[in-house]
C-alpha cells in the first residue's frame, strides 16, 4: 500500500507563496504520474497540475504562470510551488499518483488559506 503524507499548507496574506511537499512511499515511484488536486468550501474537486514519468507539466488555467509542480525522483516527491496567491487559491490541496488503471493514491489533503 502506497503512503502519501504532504506537507507545507499554512496560511498567507494574498501575493504571498506556499510550497507544498508530498513524499511518498512508492516503490518505483518515477514510474507514477503525480498530480495536485483541491477543493474549496462547497466546490468540486479541481484538478491542479500534473506532472508525467518524464516531467511534463500541465496547469489548469487558474494556476497558469503562478503555480510550478515537480518532482524528485531520488527523494520520491512531488512538490507544488505556489506564488502570487489569491484568496480564491483557499482550499484543501491533495497530492494523488496514479499508474495504469488499478494503482491510485491519494494523499490526506493539506490547507491553504489565503486572506485579503
Amino acid at each position: 500500500q502506497v503512503q502519501l503524507v504532504e506537507s507545507g499548507g499554512g496560511s498567507v496574506q494574498a501575493g504571498g507563496s506556499l510550497r507544498l511537499s508530498c513524499a511518498a512511499s512508492a516503490s518505483g515511484f518515477s514510474g507514477y504520474t503525480a498530480y495536485w488536486h483541491r477543493q474549496a468550501p462547497g466546490k468540486q474537486r479541481e484538478l491542479v497540475a500534473t506532472i508525467s514519468t518524464v516531467g511534463i507539466t500541465k496547469y489548469a488555467d487558474s494556476v497558469k504562470g503562478r503555480f510550478t509542480i515537480s518532482r524528485d525522483n531520488a527523494k520520491n516527491t512531488v512538490s507544488l510551488q505556489m506564488n502570487s496567491l489569491k484568496t480564491e487559491d483557499t482550499a484543501v490541496y491533495y497530492c494523488n499518483l496514479k499508474r495504469g488503471i488499478t494503482a491510485n493514491y491519494w494523499g490526506q489533503g493539506t490547507q491553504v488559506t489565503v486572506s485579503s
